[in-house]
């Protein structure tokens, strides 16, 4: 067994209490702008500025600090059509088949429909995999160890960082999603999370008339 080492915490900022107010304030108010949309420009994205993005998710916590995730990010026309094709294809079963009345009653005031033309048109995808095992050099398999909370935490560091470039995203999570993993061919180990359409807003970009619940609903001290 591998023992632990430790260097001192050096990074770590304390803030005068005001300012740390001040801070959680402004961060929540910038974050409530934060809108899913699905009308994109076909401008380009600086690929650094992604990567940027990508680099602030790898930071986030993970059971045993084993990091269980990997990132594709797709700009290839013919594989963003790939996707848009197989999604689309999920979808129509979803629409018309396999999801119950309560759920569409659910996404209607969303306006959302099996077609998916912001597959294609977003300069990025960010296919989002959980990797449930690693091999070692000599063909071993390491478990993961909660993969999905963790996955889940980077992507919600993902989708911040992105809101805080000055882009926007949108989650989709067609079901089942294997044929992401077919088309990027990524390894068994690794289970498709979610798909993260990046870019910029386009002209037309419309959202839905939502609201976000209180905080009193949303918390509770004890």
């Amino acid at each position: 067994m591998t023992e632990p080492s430790f260097v001192p915490l050096r990074d770590y900022q304390e803030y005068p209490e005001d300012e740390m107010r001040r801070r959680a304030s402004s961060f929540a108010r910038d974050l409530a702008r934060r809108r899913t949309v699905r009308h994109y420009a076909d401008r380009p994205v600086p690929r650094e500025i992604i990567d940027g993005c990508i680099r602030a998710a790898g930071t986030a916590p993970s059971g045993a600090n084993l990091q269980p995730w990997h990132f594709v990010v797709v700009s290839d026309p013919g594989v963003k059509r790939r996707i848009r094709e197989a999604a689309e294809k999920e979808e129509r079963e979803f629409y018309s088949k396999r999801a119950p009345q309560e759920w569409l009653d659910a996404l209607a005031p969303l306006g959302t429909d099996e077609n998916k033309p912001f597959l294609e048109t977003a300069p990025y995808l960010i296919a989002i995999f959980g990797r449930r095992f690693d091999e070692l050099p000599d063909g071993r398999k390491v478990q993961n160890y909660y993969v999905t909370e963790s996955v889940g935490i980077a992507t919600g560091m993902l989708i911040t960082a992105i809101h805080n470039a000055g882009l926007v995203s949108l989650t989709h999570t067609p079901s089942p999603m294997k044929f992401l993993g077919e088309i990027l061919g990524r390894p068994p180990s690794e289970k498709p999370f979610l798909l993260l359409v990046v870019g910029f807003p386009g002209e037309e970009a419309v959202v839905p008339v939502i609201g976000r619940k209180r905080l009193d609903e949303i918390v509770s001290y004890v």
